[in-house]
């Protein structure tokens, strides 16, 4: 990773912007590079304190709530859901997924049948048991088998799911339509596949805003773009290692401020405790106050999401593959990076970053060659008798429209002429539902497991927004699903990586830096370890647990 001096925030406005690009509906995991810590500094000192109120800084609101199967959650919803609702799995340090709520998860031999067995005694917040029928009625829930909800994307995700079967009050059978050995990252799905309770899940009119779950927290009230305020779950099952009742907090306090500027503001003024972000001149104000001693500040490039130009391959002009080889050759990734993200991004080789099964160092994505570019415009000018046109859209976030600002001047190069139109994100995320796009500025795929990228890619996916229909990939996309062998997935998804170069499926521009600054006093932040002694997972683009926060007197 690139570090570079601190620019004094005039300059740094004048100079570049940040790349936080269209969010996508969900995250899911690919890896990184920098290192994290487990407190809201590098060496957090004493024993945790408990009592107290942290008030965060999101990105966003997420308007629509929070009746889980039916929500659409972008970064900042998924922090708070992990807030209050508890997955059955989870990924540890070593980002394997093990067992959470469950208390053992265990697949038959091929893996067309895994029985979860759940811990004894685990609670909702109303005080209602998690047994194995609410947890059927959950997953039942997700998959669109049940008849009080009506998912949107769980419906395709799970759908390799046959079948969901109470065993007993605390086992539940789930059988597969093929063998899933990936399986146990689903019951996590970067935090969104959270157990609601019962009657949460039975209600018909406020199921997004009657949030019952079995996580540290449990919602106080609500007051939509203004403050969530959650207050500590006393039917909460977790202990740390010293056998200390978690969560340690009494109060959370989730503040939606988009602005980054205005998050770190707050922060900066102690409107607020804490806040992530993924904007390089935020995160480099940071880095700067954390040398100062006036600020915490932890960043992770581990199991990050990715920034790209999404393309619209069922339209003109990127149903022409010369199109996408033209783009892709006539934008110099470095200048980009430097200019829009100070250069403190990693540019992305593909979909995997390192430590990620499928990443390469070099994929073969084209690299900057602007006679090439011309070179593959002419041919599509040839081949389609039209001139290269086309529409970026965007969020209106000044930093992305600077972003694609970029973008269309390396395209005017090459000889393209690109429009700019933005939408906010709600409406952005419809169009892309709706392939009512030809390029469009994303946030998307991490999520430890390639297999989770599935959805994504698979021809005919209603999630495949780019509209990719190649059969090579679908082939290797199967495999990869029904493939257990470590390395036999590594060269699988390997191929997936080079398929996407050599097909140019997507822009690919820079591994995102997700950071969460804090006052210093702030410890905790990658939450305890897991109930089987592993440590607590590394990266950021997904949330953290809030279960380990705890403030420093």
């Amino acid at each position: 990773m690139q570090v570079h001096g601190h620019r004094s925030k005039a300059m740094r406005r004048t100079v570049a912007t940040a790349v936080v690009l269209g969010t996508a509906l969900v995250a899911a995991a690919c890896g990184g590079g920098s290192e994290s810590t487990s407190g809201g500094s590098d060496k957090p000192t004493g024993k945790p304190v408990k009592g107290g109120t942290i008030s965060y800084g999101l990105e966003a609101e997420t308007s629509g709530g929070w009746c889980l199967p039916e929500s659409q959650l972008a970064i900042s919803g998924i922090q708070v859901a992990r807030s209050i609702y508890d997955t059955l799995a989870a990924p540890n340090g070593d980002g394997e997924y093990v067992p959470f709520l469950a208390e053992t998860i265990t697949p038959n031999a091929d893996s067309s049948s895994w029985t979860i067995k759940l811990r004894e005694g685990v609670k909702f917040s109303d005080g209602s048991p998690l047994d194995a029928t609410v947890v059927k009625n959950n997953l039942d829930a997700y998959r669109g088998k049940y008849p009080a909800r009506k998912p949107l994307l769980f419906i395709f995700v799970l759908d390799n799911i046959k079948d969901v079967t109470v065993v007993d009050p605390l086992t539940v059978n789930v059988t597969t339509v093929k063998p899933w050995p990936s399986f146990s990252a689903f019951l996590h799905s970067s935090g969104r596949l959270g157990m609601m309770g019962q009657k949460q899940l039975d209600d018909p009119a406020n199921c997004d805003k009657n949030l019952i779950g079995t996580g540290p927290f449990k919602l106080k009230e609500w007051k939509v773009n203004d403050r969530l305020t959650l207050v500590k779950n006393p039917n909460y099952w977790q202990k740390d290692a010293d056998g200390t009742q978690l969560p340690y907090l009494d109060e959370l306090v989730f503040r939606p401020l988009p602005d980054a500027d205005a998050r770190l503001s707050a922060l900066q003024s102690g409107e607020i405790n804490a806040m992530h972000t993924s904007t390089p001149q935020v995160i480099e104000d940071l880095r700067t106050a954390k040398e100062s001693g006036s600020l915490s500040e932890l960043e992770s490039e581990k199991y990050t999401e990715l920034s790209y130009g999404m393309l619209n391959e069922s339209k003109p002009p990127f149903n022409n593959r010369n199109a996408r080889l033209a783009l892709a050759y006539g934008v110099d990734m470095d200048a980009f990076n430097e200019v829009t993200n100070l250069g403190l991004l990693t540019n992305a080789s593909g979909p995997f970053a390192p430590g990620e099964i499928g990443y390469l160092k070099d994929a073969g994505f084209p690299k900057y060659d602007l006679a090439k570019a011309k070179e593959y415009l002419k041919k599509y000018e040839q081949e389609t008798g039209q001139p290269l046109e086309f529409t970026i859209v965007s969020t209106p976030d000044p930093g992305v429209v600077k972003s694609v600002q970029y973008l269309q001047s390396e395209a005017a190069k090459v000889g393209a002429k690109v429009k700019l139109t933005t939408l906010e994100q709600a409406s952005l995320i419809t169009n892309a539902l709706a392939g009512d796009y030809q390029a469009m500025s994303f946030r998307n795929h991490p999520g430890g497991d390639p297999d989770l990228q599935y959805v994504w890619w698979k021809s005919g996916a209603p999630t495949n927004f780019g509209r990719i229909n190649d059969p090579q990939l679908d082939q290797l996309l199967d495999l990869g699903r029904a493939t257990k062998d470590p390395a036999q997935r590594q060269k699988i998804y390997s191929d997936v990586n080079k398929r996407f170069a050599s097909e140019v499926h997507n822009l690919w521009l820079q591994w995102s830096l997700w950071t969460i600054g804090s006052e210093t006093s702030v410890q905790g932040v990658l939450g305890p370890d897991f109930p089987d002694g592993s440590k607590p997972f590394p990266g950021l683009a997904t949330g953290h647990p809030v279960s380990g926060l705890w403030i420093q007197k």
